[in-house]
This record gives C-alpha cells, sequence and structure tokens, in this order.
C-alpha cells in the first residue's frame, strides 16, 4: 500500500515538520495546536452515537431478509480477518430496546443507525415484493427511540446492496442503480418519515467506489481500476441528487424533514508549509477525497483539480476521454444544492507531499492524485494501523467546509477511536483522551464560526469492522462476541462521554480533570464483572466438552 511504502521515507522528512509548525497554515489555530479550549457549545447541541445495519444487526437471513453484498462477500474465506462473518454481529436485531436502554442512561439527544435495504426489499425491488417484518423491525427501533426521547437519524444505505442487484445490474457500475435506490429511499419516507425528521442517503461514498471498486477490500470485492471507482461514485451522486429532489417534491411539506450525505475525510497537511508543490498536494488530496462528493453536491461539478489530472492522465494512457465521467449542463443544475446539512466523518490526519507517478504506472485512482501519504511516527496509535490520533486536523477540516462550501450546517456522523489489543481492558483512557481532544478541536471550530450542530461518536457498540472482521473495537460498549447473547459491558468512556453530554462540553479545568479519574474507577467493577463471565463461560464449555478455540485476536 502506498501509505506503508512512504512510511519508511518520513523521518528525514517529519524533522522539517517538526521544526516549522505546521499550524502557520491556517491563522486561527496560531499557538494553539496544544491548549485546550474550556468552554461549552451552544444550547441545542445534539450529542449521540452511531451503528449500521450489517455491523450490528446479525439475524442475517431471519423474518425474510434478503442477501446483500456484505452477507455474500463475507462468506467467501479469506477476504475478512479470521474469516469473521457479520452473520450474528451483536444481535441487535433483537438486542435493540437492551440498546436504547443504555442510551437513555448516557442521556444522547439522538442514535443514528442504517436501514438495509434487503431487509425490507430482499430483491432490492420495490415493485417485486416489501418485507412487513423488516418494515416492523424498523418501526419499533424508531417508536422506542421517540419514546425515550431519541431523536432517530437514519442511514438509507451504509454499504450492504441487495445481493440480487450486484448480480443482475453490477451494482453502482449501472445507471440503473439511481432509480432502485430512489425506489427504496421513497419506500423509507412512506413508512418511516412521518417520525423521523434526519435522513442520510450515502454514508462515505468514498469507500464504497475506492473500497469496493477499486482495491476489492470491501463488498463486492471488484478490481475496477481506474475506471470502477469514478463510475460508482458518478452514479451514486446521481442517486443521491434524485432522493433529495423526490423528498423535496413529495414529502418534504407534509413531514419537515431534512436530506444530507455523510462524507468521510482525513484532513490532509502539507510536508512542508513553505513549498507550493506540497501545499497544493495537500489541497489535491482533500479535493480527491471529499471534494470528488462534495463539490459536485455543492457546486454542480467535479473539482476542477480532479478534471485537470485524470483528463492528462487519461489522454498520457492513450485514451480518448477522461476515465472521470462528465456531468451534462442538465445534471450539473439538477445535483447543485441537493444537501439540506452536510454529515461529517472524521477520524485523522496525513501529512501529504508531492509525488509524480508516471503514466507507465497504470491505472488507479491512487496514481491519479500524484502525491504521497505520510505519518508522523509520534503520533498515538492506538488500534487500527490506519488511524492516528491528530486532534488539530479536524478543526482545519471544519474550517476547510467552512471556506469552500458556504459554511452549511453540519452534524459530524463519525468520530471515535479502535483498540486492537490482545487483552481485554475496559478502562480505555485512550479513547477518552481521543474524544476530550477531537470533540475540544469541534468545540473550537464552533468558535471560528463553523456551522457545527451536533456530533455522533462512533461506535455505540463494539461490532463487526467491515474486511478487520472483530479485531478492531470502536464502541463505548464492549460486546462479548464469544458469548451467544453478545452482552455489553460499559467502558470507562461511556462515563466520560456521559459527562460531556450532561455538561454540554467542558465547564473548567478542575472539574474536566476529574472526569478521566472517576469513569476509570467506575469501570474496574465492569472489569471484574467481564472477567467472571469469561471464566464462567469457558468453565461450561470445558463441562460439555467443547474444546473449540478462541479466537487468537481475542484473547484475554
Amino acid at each position: 500500500m502506498m501509505l506503508q511504502q512512504c512510511i519508511l521515507r518520513t523521518c528525514h522528512v517529519l524533522a522539517l515538520v517538526l521544526c516549522v509548525s505546521a499550524s502557520e497554515d491556517f491563522d486561527w489555530t496560531k499557538n494553539e495546536r496544544t491548549s485546550f479550549y474550556y468552554g461549552t457549545f451552544p444550547t441545542g447541541f445534539s450529542w449521540g452515537a452511531g451503528s449500521s445495519a450489517y455491523q450490528t444487526e446479525g439475524a442475517w437471513n431471519m423474518d425474510g431478509k434478503g442477501m446483500s453484498i456484505w452477507d455474500t462477500f463475507a462468506h467467501k474465506k479469506g477476504k475478512i480477518f479470521s474469516n469473521d462473518t457479520g452473520d450474528s454481529s451483536c444481535e441487535g436485531y433483537y438486542k435493540f430496546k437492551d440498546d436504547i436502554t443504555l442510551m437513555k442512561d448516557m442521556k444522547l439527544n439522538h442514535y443514528r443507525f442504517s436501514i438495509s435495504w434487503p431487509r425490507i426489499l430482499p430483491s432490492g425491488l420495490k415493485s417485486e415484493h416489501i418485507n412487513e417484518k423488516g418494515i416492523k423491525y424498523y418501526n419499533d427501533l424508531i417508536n422506542i427511540l421517540l419514546e425515550n426521547k431519541i431523536t432517530p437519524v437514519v442511514t438509507l444505505y451504509h454499504w450492504d446492496l441487495p445481493q440480487v442487484l450486484q448480480e443482475k445490474y453490477g451494482g453502482w457500475q449501472n445507471i440503473s442503480m439511481v432509480n432502485h435506490f430512489n425506489d427504496f429511499a421513497n419506500l423509507c419516507f412512506e413508512r418511516f418519515g412521518n417520525r423521523v425528521r434526519y435522513w442520510i442517503t450515502f454514508n462515505n461514498p468514498w469507500s464504497i467506489a475506492v473500497e469496493g471498486y477499486e482495491t476489492g477490500e470491501h463488498a463486492p470485492g471488484l478490481k475496477l481500476k481506474g475506471t470502477g471507482a469514478y463510475k460508482a461514485a458518478h452514479h451514486i451522486i446521481k442517486a443521491h441528487a434524485k432522493v433529495w429532489h423526490t423528498y423535496d417534491m413529495q414529502w418534504r411539506s407534509k413531514q419537515k424533514g431534512l436530506v444530507g450525505i455523510s462524507l468521510t475525510a482525513d484532513w490532509g497537511e502539507p510536508v512542508d508549509i513553505t513549498n507550493q508543490r506540497d501545499i497544493e498536494a495537500a489541497e489535491r488530496y482533500i479535493q480527491f477525497y471529499m471534494g470528488w462528493f462534495a463539490t459536485p453536491i455543492f457546486n454542480g461539478d467535479y473539482p476542477q483539480v480532479m478534471k485537470d489530472y485524470i483528463g492528462r492522465k487519461s489522454g498520457q494512457q492513450g485514451l480518448g476521454a477522461s476515465r472521470l465521467p462528465v456531468f451534462s449542463p442538465q445534471e450539473k443544475s439538477y445535483i447543485k444544492g441537493t444537501c439540506d446539512f452536510l454529515g461529517l466523518g472524521h477520524f485523522t490526519t496525513r501529512y501529504i507531499t508531492q509525488k509524480n507517478y508516471p503514466s507507465g504506472f497504470g491505472d488507479s485512482y491512487f496514481a491519479d492524485r500524484d502525491l504521497a501519504e505520510l505519518v508522523d511516527p509520534q503520533w498515538p496509535d492506538p488500534g487500527s494501523e490506519w488511524l492516528y490520533s491528530v486532534p488539530w486536523g479536524f478543526r482545519r477540516l471544519l474550517n476547510f467546509v467552512k471556506t469552500q462550501y458556504g459554511n452549511p450546517m453540519i452534524y459530524v456522523t463519525e468520530n471515535g477511536v479502535s483498540e486492537k489489543m490482545l487483552c481485554t481492558d475496559l478502562c480505555d483512557d485512550w479513547r477518552m483522551q481521543y474524544f476530550k481532544d477531537y470533540i475540544n478541536e469541534m468545540l473550537k471550530a464552533i468558535k471560528d464560526g463553523v456551522n457545527v450542530k451536533g456530533y455522533t461518536a462512533w461506535s455505540l457498540l463494539d461490532n463487526f469492522e467491515w474486511d478487520e472482521g472483530y479485531s478492531e473495537r470502536f464502541g463505548l460498549y464492549y460486546v462479548d462476541f464469544r458469548n451467544k447473547n453478545k452482552p455489553r459491558y460499559p467502558k470507562a468512556s461511556v462515563q466520560f462521554y456521559k459527562r460531556i453530554i450532561s455538561s454540554n462540553g467542558f465547564p473548567n479545568q478542575r472539574e474536566v480533570e476529574s472526569w478521566k479519574r472517576k469513569a476509570v474507577e467506575t469501570c474496574s467493577s465492569s472489569n471484574q464483572l467481564l472477567a467472571a463471565a469469561r471464566r464462567k463461560s469457558q468453565g461450561n464449555q470445558e463441562h460439555a466438552g467443547m474444546q473449540k478455540a478462541w479466537p487468537v485476536h481475542d484473547e484475554v
């Protein structure tokens, strides 16, 4: 992977970076990279946690649910770490009432979840069959959330495309998906819209396009290098716009809801802020990442830098036209402005420098960008190999959105950190520190004038982490996946986040400094309960003569 190749070259480059503070890049963060701001969020700021259907529901073939591309992909050996699947996952399909009790105890204002397309339309098509049992599940979930004064924030597509549509049409490579997705969305508006105010069309379309159709790391696992990602993204943008217009014309006056999209983006910081090539490379990194989707939705067309670079590379490769599809004038006007709010997922930051990829390197989204990603070895990296804690990048990204897209209303839809540990410890001090630092940078961004209205911690529960299976845990609550009942245990970060919510921010230094200490004190009893449950479970297995090995990556 390009990043891994580049890390070996970081040391001499980062010597310069660490001497020349990159905070010079933006005036509003001068001398504030390590300072903590004590203050509170605006009245009415919404605090929540998130999940997605395939990652948490389980019940993959129950009550009439159809197959999704992730059901198919995860069942293929070698695609997922340890050959894990989401077949049962957190059993959220059966345990959602218990989970809402956890949310209520944390005093969450909202809960972000996704609707599984094949759970309510098993064949993917509204015209063929509506699965009323699937409709009932989401109705019950929404109703009980509202009874507990928790606002549902609903994602329509969090990656689990009906498998039938992949096989029949080629999934997001086919323009017909625009109408099929619109039919699915329209059904959701019809059945749930009288109680749901916030709709997200797509979660992280960058990942759908690049990892699903370019690298093949995610379902459907296709490697259509240089073309597949761009074509998928093109159709996703059109599908988003059509759903927005459908809601606007048919439902908005009755339901008073809002339709947005959730884009995930790292921040890209120039390695050398005095080098124009690095500055341009960092801008290009963000435009190829978030701007790929945000610029058409806000401004009507792809970023100019994407059109220039992909067009030039396509010409050098002897192609008659750019590998980046083109929007017609009518499509540009149709797509522009189709966003009531921007959902923003953010986890980490990269240093970016110019790197030229010759045309002979081959067709590739990554080569099209002509840049290299670097990391600072001193950045904390508690879990996922790609996720380093770089809080100051969050404020920069939020300000970038404000400047680039006319200060839209923003809901942070994903932010959190994983652990990847051989032992189980619910006293997750690194996660508490991550939340404290990142949420504080978001507070500074609001002081800068960024229009952030809500924050969603990722995630409520440990869950199925896509191609990493269960080897990485983002949850506030630990899930014991080896127990068929999938019990939940609060990590220390539950209490810490709860205190941020109840204080609506960081009221004063003395109080905030006590939060982590008190949270760690409460998690020791949870550790004891989990250890006792493990011993009991192991004893029962041995008594029954079941010597099945537990996964090595999840050993105590």
